[in-house]
């Protein structure tokens, strides 16, 4: 059975299979009215969300299908204490599909093992957001007919943003990308992303401080907000919240055909004189949204009863090394064995298969 938590479970093929239904659905939703007909979607938030949870409900319900779920975590279970494994099992039965936003990261993996319908990662704490990253190629895609021979901006928030990180791996897999990290010192993309995605794959990447230097090198400019919600501490937040503002100034240094993107929501990060420019992307990214997660949600229930066999590609250790990330799912649930995979044999290096979490052995 298959299930979406991370951007490189599917292959690249697979991806432009996804962006083709994708695109036939904005052009043809007729055709795809009832293709969910009697099918239920649960979406199961423990977190807020406007954009990626009712786009979920709105592309089950344009496939003719119904959904059920909860919004928050207070009005689950999860209230009472109940596990994720428990309520994967729990939602298996009610449900043919579901979409698990959780601030734990690896809480959607740890669905995927106990559940036996597709779950889908929407967003598991800082580690990743799949399904915000095929709206992305979607968008680039169709504003600018390639994904690849391409220079993409990341701004803001490049440490916690999950999805910068999902995006950096998708475009890894194609041919030509430049990616040009625009964040403070403080909020610079991770050294495992940098190290074991951009400098593995051999991309070429710069960092900096200047939104203004980078702005005429771009193809893409990828805005993402400043997210209170991942510091431990409000005072860092308040520095660094007004680090970067896009505004009408900025955007003359663009070239004529740069698109602007945003995952959304924004704070302030983008001026709403922007919006009216036609380069700003950032509401037809969401609108693409819906169109995207219709097909991946076509895709799945079609492959649901077709055996799926996930190959490692590093050998495991089980319960011999603790992860110490409060964020990762292990430091709740108690019953979850701590697996960690060996991504640099030569130097001990391993990482947690929930979070990503580096430990020397």
């Amino acid at each position: 059975m298959r299930s979406l938590i991370d951007i490189t479970d599917f292959s690249v093929e697979e991806l432009a299979q996804l962006l083709d239904t994708a695109c036939d659905i904005s052009e043809n939703p007729q055709k795809y009215a009832e293709a969910c007909h009697g099918k239920k979607l649960a979406t199961l938030f423990y977190e807020p969300s406007t954009r990626t949870r009712l786009s979920f409900e709105a592309a089950m319900m344009e496939l003719g299908g119904n959904v059920l779920g909860f919004s928050e975590a207070g009005s689950s279970s999860a209230a009472k204490g109940e596990s994720i494994a428990d309520t994967a099992k729990m939602i298996s039965c009610y449900a043919d599909i579901m979409a698990m936003r959780h601030p734990k990261e690896g809480a959607p993996f740890v669905a995927s093992q106990n559940a036996s319908i597709p779950v889908i990662n929407a967003g598991d704490g800082g580690h990743a957001h799949p399904t915000q990253t095929l709206t992305d190629l979607l968008t680039i895609y169709r504003e600018l007919g390639r994904l690849d021979h391409l220079t993409i901006g990341c701004c803001g928030d490049l440490k916690y943003g999950r999805t910068v990180h999902s995006l950096i791996s998708a475009m890894s897999r194609y041919a030509n990308i430049k990616i040009v990290l625009i964040s403070p010192e403080e909020l610079r993309l991770p050294k495992y992303v940098r190290y074991e995605v951009l400098e593995k794959y051999g991309m070429e990447y710069e960092e900096t401080t200047s939104l203004e230097e980078a702005m005429p090198k771009l193809d893409v400019l990828y805005m993402t907000r400043i997210q209170a919600e991942r510091f431990d501490s409000f005072d860092e937040y308040e520095r660094l919240k007004d680090s970067f503002v896009l505004d009408v100034k900025k955007m003359e240094l663009a070239k004529p055909e740069m698109r602007v993107m945003h995952p959304l929501p924004r704070v302030n990060e983008i001026s709403v004189k922007v919006d009216s420019d036609p380069r700003a992307a950032y509401f037809r990214q969401a609108l693409n949204g819906k169109y995207v997660r219709m097909a991946l949600i076509l895709k799945l229930l079609a492959e649901k009863d077709l055996e799926h066999k996930v190959e490692e590609k590093y050998p495991l250790v089980v319960n011999q090394i603790h992860c110490d990330n409060p964020r990762c799912i292990t430091s709740c649930e108690q019953e979850i064995d701590h697996v960690f995979k060996c991504v640099e044999p030569t130097m001990g290096i391993h990482r947690c298969i929930y979070c990503e979490a580096k430990k020397i052995r």
